[in-house]
């Protein structure tokens, strides 16, 4: 992430607002507690970062039909316009690390890190992942 940062600063945002953003393009809308679990951050960061997010206009909020206490998250068009602006920067960033590491290497890295992550959650690897 440190080359990345500044690229976030200029952006006006946090590692952790851009976590949120990200996911929220990437899966859509969905409700606090399942943003919060997807984007690997505690709820009531979660909670502290939409507010800013909702202020900025970057994402919007919707009460859950037949339950005003929930709300759906969704990310707008200026979020999205802000997402894509800054990831072409980062995508640059990213391909240089990635051609200065390897192609192979940094596909068994992504292996072995996606194998990691089954294993943490108790699951079995697909055949040939081992």
């Amino acid at each position: 992430m440190a080359p990345i940062r500044p690229l976030l600063r200029e952006a006006g945002l946090s590692e952790q607002q851009w976590r949120v953003l990200r996911v929220l393009e990437d899966e859509g809308a969905m409700e606090t507690m399942s943003l919060s679990e997807r984007a690997l951050l505690h709820a009531p960061s979660v909670t502290r970062i939409l507010k800013d997010l909702v202020e900025r206009r970057l994402v919007d909020r919707l009460p859950v039909e037949n339950d005003a206490r929930r709300s759906l998250v969704s990310i707008n068009q200026d979020g999205r316009a802000l997402i894509q602006q800054t990831a072409m920067e980062t995508r640059k960033i990213l391909d240089l690390q990635a051609q200065a590491f390897g192609p192979e290497r940094l596909q068994n890295l992504t292996r072995e890190l996606q194998a990691f992550a089954i294993a943490l959650q108790g699951e079995s690897l697909p055949e040939g992942n081992e």
